[in-house]
């Protein structure tokens, strides 16, 4: 039986003026979903982190991969109003 090799990947939420939350992905362009919910966010993303990469390897282009734990921070800028 083969194993399943797992790939992970960063995924940003971001909350949707109207609910809900915007997921994306900044190692996979384009890769982005949303939901109403985080659970159902956190499962669009997942799906959709899937077909990109099943349609990355049949295009015979290479899987990106992430190294290391990106670092996360919040940075301010004055408001310029």
């Amino acid at each position: 039986m083969k194993s399943e090799k797992l790939l992970s990947y960063t995924a940003v939420f971001e909350p949707a003026e109207e609910g809900g939350y915007v997921v994306s992905v900044p190692m996979l362009p384009g890769c982005l979903t949303q939901g109403e919910t985080f659970e159902e966010a956190k499962r669009y993303i997942e799906e959709a982190i899937t077909l990109y990469l099943e349609t990355l390897k049949d295009l015979g282009e290479e899987i990106p991969r992430e190294l290391s734990e990106p670092i996360i921070t919040r940075v301010t800028a004055p408001d310029p109003v």
